[in-house]
């Protein structure tokens, strides 16, 4: 029994040793491209401050996919060039005049769509978001989602959504829908009415499955996070 644990150990330790030395290079070679961004940098002194502000906390969730600790400046050159799903979300909080001038050579994609309209909060955390659409009247921070994603307008209104949502593969929420803090969505619902706060929800059409625990935690796209109401 013992050998075995070890065994698992030993294989969990060595495939972090690999994601540690993938990190490694993939920052070197960001670092030797890192005059490409240029540009990128320079416009982060003409935003908002409140974009800027959002712009880190949106680093600060996806740190958690490098085995490095980094200064926010060189995490942000790292997204940059390993991440085009993250230039996408940078073209969005920097603005479309910016993407026009300069996303030709550095291309988000096409396939992940931010309309510029939709307020998001900051601390935005995307796993492989391939053929999500966000086109919600706001929402909140901590804000998490994956792919086929859609947010989409019915009757001319759109969704609402709160703090702290994670809205699993293949999630469908249209037209005047709000979905509350601390709420986990399952895969490949299809959401129909309001979600109240800390609750988790599944199914065509979504139903309450349970309710969240004051300080529960719950596994969110390879990160356990704490969900704090």
């Amino acid at each position: 029994m013992e050998i075995h644990i070890l065994k698992g150990i030993n294989h969990k330790q060595r495939r972090m040793n690999k994601r540690k030395v993938r990190d490694i290079i993939q920052i070197i070679r960001a670092i030797v491209f890192s005059w490409l961004y240029i540009p990128h940098f320079i416009i982060l002194l003409f935003i908002k401050r409140e974009k800027l502000s959002y712009l880190k906390q949106d680093l600060h969730r996806h740190s958690g996919q490098v085995r490095l600790k980094l200064p926010w400046i060189v995490l942000l050159l790292f997204f940059l060039h390993n991440n085009r799903y993250f230039r996408t979300l940078f073209y969005y909080r920097t603005g479309p005049i910016f993407e026009l001038l300069f996303g030709w050579y550095r291309p988000g994609v096409p396939y992940l769509i931010f309309p510029k309209e939709t307020q998001i909060a900051g601390g935005v955390l995307m796993a492989h978001p391939f053929g999500s659409v966000l086109n919600a009247r706001k929402i909140g921070s901590n804000f998490s989602f994956a792919h086929n994603v859609t947010l989409a307008k019915k009757n001319g209104k759109l969704p609402v959504i709160g703090d702290n949502v994670q809205l699993a593969p293949g999630t469908i929420i249209i037209g005047d829908i709000k979905i509350g803090n601390n709420v986990v969505v399952g895969a490949g619902s299809v959401v129909t009415k309001d979600i109240p706060d800390n609750s988790i929800v599944a199914g065509n059409p979504a139903k309450i499955i349970r309710q969240l625990k004051k300080g529960e935690r719950i596994y969110l796209h390879g990160s356990e996070e704490r969900i704090c109401y």
